[in-house]
């Protein structure tokens, strides 16, 4: 049997390497080696000036996820920024959600990581707190709280028991999208960790940490195993 493809969105930011200082389609290596692990086979998906062209992109993959990154623009869920809000990333937005739009429309297994688990909840007519507290290390760390997943729900079937995960986050959901449910809460705070859609033609979870930073391929796995059905 051949390995699932598992297209996974990418960042977009001036980056350098040797004498070049360009805009790049880029990807912590955590990501696709994540997705490896698991048994999958990994594909990059730079923003498309065209979002329209995403159902195209979803058609050829056997799964998707959408990595971290910026803050999504408060104008998606109609809220106003935040002072501590960051900058938009206009391009990456409108793209994310139009490969989340896509998925869930063709039935495609979604799995969204820390922004993607936001854009996932927005994409669904939700909403955001754009702000809290501890859930991050010192820039470019991260940090490590536990997380208590739902009994029953789908995350709690791949993580049974409590568990400390990278996390470097400060933003959250806020207002659940239609139909989402939370299947993780931070055992400290009770900040939404995990969302899913229960009765989706497919697999569609959300966790606000960062498995790529990590160990633990549990989450990954079950997305590449949903692939393969």
């Amino acid at each position: 049997m051949s390995k699932p493809l598992i297209g996974v969105s990418t960042y977009l930011e001036s980056a350098r390497w040797g004498v070049w200082d360009l805009p790049a389609a880029l990807l912590p290596v955590g990501y696709p080696r994540l997705v490896q692990r698991a048994g999958g086979l990994a594909t990059m998906l730079p923003p498309d000036e065209d979002p329209a062209s995403a159902a195209a992109v979803v058609s050829r993959l056997d799964a998707l996820v959408i990595s971290g990154g910026p803050d999504v623009e408060p104008v998606r869920y109609g809220a106003e920024p935040d002072a501590r809000t960051g900058p938009p990333a206009r391009e990456r937005d409108a793209w994310e959600l139009a490969l989340i739009e896509a998925a869930l429309t063709s039935g495609l297994p979604v799995l969204g990581i820390c922004r993607g688990q936001q854009l996932l909840n927005v994409a669904l007519g939700g909403t955001l707190r754009q702000h809290l507290d501890g859930h991050a290390g010192p820039p470019g760390v991260f940090d490590h709280h536990e997380v208590k997943p739902v009994p029953g729900s789908l995350l709690g079937r791949v993580l049974p028991e409590p568990l400390s995960v990278p996390t470097f986050h400060h933003q959250s959901v806020d207002r659940l999208g239609s139909g989402l449910v939370a299947s993780a809460h931070a055992t400290d705070d009770g900040t939404v960790e995990a969302v899913e859609l229960p009765g989706a033609d497919g697999f569609v979870l959300g966790v606000q940490w960062h498995p790529e930073a990590g160990d633990d391929v549990r989450v990954m796995r079950a997305l590449v195993e949903a692939a393969e059905e």
